[in-house]
């Protein structure tokens, strides 16, 4: 296994930090995670230049100091043949990991028939500084562990009045009334560049989405749900469980075709 650390490519899986880093004692890191399409940084769908801003966002609000940008665009290039899907960490001291991993064995799959979601409720689950993607990934974490024994692939994260935020992993969609519907960021959720990205496609195409607050009501009139993210890009939720419920929802809705329309490459 190879991985680009502080500018140097390493190989293996262990990685040297002072047992007082605060990227080990506090989760004080940012990070992104992309997918490269084409082996190429540059490509229209890997979209660099937002993965890159979403990193400065969060060192310039935190305070803390930039890497050297050349340096962690050299580790992704090292990287990216043997690895479809990056992630870049940027620690509070300037140093910064780059590590690869494959795309899901079972995506295709998981794209046509959809996957199965739990409702996280409860403070354990919620997600500490969410309009930033750090490293203190604990409370999301722990609702992805909690959804697996619950028989699902995801989680769906709520916030104290009960409406629906984003699952643990990524943004939700659902259609209802002929319109696509995601959760506002004003809720307190990540802002995701595939969010952002769909929101652009869809407004190209002349489609307007909602963005209004998803309170447990309002999930029964959805005709379609989903999530999305950098490397699974639009997968349907089939199944949402809850402690005492469930609902089944149809991952093969024909509106699901303007959301996989954003990432044709033609």
């Amino acid at each position: 296994m190879a991985y680009w650390f502080d500018g140097q490519l390493c190989q293996g899986s262990d990685i040297a930090l002072a047992v007082n880093d605060p990227a080990l004692i506090y989760g004080a890191t940012v990070f992104t995670t992309l997918r490269i399409y084409d082996q190429s940084l540059d490509h229209p769908l890997t979209h660099w230049v937002a993965h890159q801003q979403r990193l400065v966002h969060g060192l310039t609000n935190f305070g803390w100091p930039s890497p050297d940008w050349g340096r962690v665009r050299q580790g992704a290039e090292a990287l990216l043949e043997d690895h479809p899907v990056l992630r870049i960490t940027c620690l509070p001291d300037g140093r910064e990991l780059v590590t690869g991993r494959s795309l899901p064995s079972d995506l295709e799959t998981m794209q046509t028939q959809g996957i199965a979601a739990w409702v996280a409720r409860g403070e354990m689950f919620g997600r500490s500084q969410p309009a930033y993607k750090t490293g203190n990934y604990l409370g999301a974490w722990l609702a992805l562990q909690a959804a697996q024994r619950h028989g699902a692939r995801e989680a769906i994260l709520v916030n104290a009045l009960g409406q629906w935020l984003e699952t643990s992993t990524g943004n939700l969609w659902g259609w209802a009334n002929g319109q696509w519907h995601t959760p506002s960021l004003a809720a307190g959720l990540l802002p995701g560049i595939v969010r952002s990205h769909l929101m652009e496609h869809l407004r190209q195409q002349g489609e307007q989405v909602n963005q209004s607050p998803w309170p447990p009501g309002v999930i029964q009139r959805f005709e379609v749900l989903a999530h999305s993210n950098s490397g699974v890009q639009v997968v349907p939720i089939h199944t949402v469980l809850g402690d005492r419920s469930k609902l089944e929802v149809n991952p093969q809705h024909p509106a699901l075709a303007a959301l996989r329309a954003a990432f044709s490459e033609n």
